[in-house]
């Protein structure tokens, strides 16, 4: 009976500290996730819709970053994306490369 109780506190411990960990997320790392799951998303349009890797990385040259890193980090974003063999709706795509990366970024810390 000891034992069950310690093991219910342990995870009621554990649960209060991923919700207090969600907390410690900066703006500036919420806008990365959210940014690569932007062109996570848009990759995966362009790779459903037949456009070819080539265009896609021209498209990539035509746009205009707010931040350096940004062109390299969407190269391989979308190089990444039409290397997997995934059909699934940009919407999932978008969704799943967020929760990872905001996942991600709690288990850094």
């Amino acid at each position: 009976m000891r034992s069950v109780m310690f093991t219910l506190a342990g995870f009621a411990l554990t649960g209060v500290t991923l919700c207090a960990q969600a907390r410690d997320i900066r703006p500036d790392d919420r806008y990365l996730c959210s940014w690569g799951a932007g062109t996570a998303a848009r990759a995966q349009e362009l790779k459903l819709s037949g456009v070819s890797l080539y265009a896609a990385r021209q498209k990539i040259q035509t746009i205009k970053f707010s931040r350096g890193w940004m062109r390299m980090m969407a190269m391989g974003i979308t190089e990444q994306t039409y290397d997997s063999a995934s059909r699934a709706k940009p919407a999932v795509v978008h969704d799943t490369f967020y929760d990872g990366c905001i996942h991600y970024t709690l288990a850094r810390k």
